[in-house]
């Protein structure tokens, strides 16, 4: 079988990023670039040996699949013509500036029978691999995205740039309709919010607690849900997860699992049941690499969309509704 002929239109931050792993694909091949600024893309294109092509539509006609990393206001209008030219489309996060115009690529996708797979890629996060074959039914999680400031990602908010990473695990993880939304939010250094929270509660009672901030002195992206007898903490920056659940005395554990102490004297509490402590191993991997091969299997093999245009488009559709109350 011939390999899957890819492009990467944009090379900034993520582009770049893109661009190398690509390289790298032994079941796809990165045949160039495309990006306005003409000497980054041929500086890139000399280091990987790759095309740099002199216009979009060149970009498009040489490749089976686009991989879109240009800034977010531009991504509507380089995967409507990349759709309408057949070719697969890989678009960062967010799918889009505005939910309608999502809408609108999920329609022209579907019409000329092209995947579409969206970047949220915390999906792929060793740390969210290694919960694998654990029960996940969260009734109530709380998650706190903080970065320095990068002047790279200023187009957008922090809730379309940051938080949406965490909206999109929190809808993938409820599996529930959104029922209400509470947010508020500020903004300090750029004329966008910088600084956010939202309260989102769902049809079937989970709330989740959503902070995002780019303006922080430390880094932190982290979640913590509780779920029926179960804790799971989340570390997506350091990839790692404790999980603490509440067992029978007569249950059958999972291999690793100690008596927890961390959690106080719980068990005091509770009659003939105990508290366990896990640790599950993270993956070593690279969580672009991984969903760059996901769309690559998606389109070849046939399998399921790893973050589908539906569900980059229900994230995206939240962002807004948190983004017009901050600004109301």
């Amino acid at each position: 079988m011939d390999k899957l002929k890819v492009v990467v239109v944009g090379t900034g931050h993520l582009g770049s990023i893109h661009t190398k792993l690509w390289k790298e694909n032994a079941v796809a091949k990165l045949v160039g670039i495309f990006d306005t600024d003409k000497q980054k893309s041929e500086k890139l294109a000399i280091e990987y040996s790759i095309s740099s092509f002199n216009s979009l539509e060149e970009a498009i006609n040489a490749a089976d699949a686009i991989t879109i990393a240009s800034p977010t206001i531009y991504h509507f209008e380089i995967a409507k013509k990349c759709i309408e030219a057949g070719k697969h489309c890989f678009i960062e996060k967010p799918i889009t500036s505005k939910y309608e115009d999502a809408l609108e690529l999920m329609k022209l996708a579907e019409e000329k029978k092209v995947l579409v797979q969206v970047g949220h890629v915390e999906r792929f996060n060793p740390a969210i691999s290694a919960l694998n074959g654990y029960q996940l039914n969260p009734v109530f999680i709380e998650a706190h995205r903080l970065s320095q400031f990068r002047p790279r990602a200023i187009d957008v908010s922090v809730i379309h740039d940051l938080m949406i990473h965490d909206i999109d695990i929190m809808l993938w993880l409820v599996k529930s309709k959104v029922a209400k939304v509470e947010a508020n939010g500020v903004a300090v250094l750029t004329e966008t919010t910088d600084i956010a929270n939202a309260r989102i509660t769902f049809e079937n009672g989970a709330v989740a607690n959503l902070t995002a901030s780019r303006i922080s002195a430390n880094p932190m992206r982290k979640m913590r849900f509780f779920q029926k007898n179960a804790y799971i903490s989340i570390d997506f920056g350091n990839q790692d997860v404790e999980v603490y659940t509440i067992k029978d005395a007569d249950d059958k554990l999972n291999d690793g699992a100690v008596p927890a102490t961390m959690l106080g004297v719980i068990e005091a509490g509770l009659k003939n049941k105990n508290i366990y402590f896990e640790k599950p191993n993270a993956p070593k991997l690279n969580a672009i690499a991984e969903e760059q091969q996901a769309f690559v299997n998606a389109i070849l093999n046939n399998e399921p969309i790893a973050v589908s245009a539906k569900d980059a488009a229900e994230a995206l559709r939240i962002a807004e509704i948190i983004a017009a109350q901050v600004n109301n």
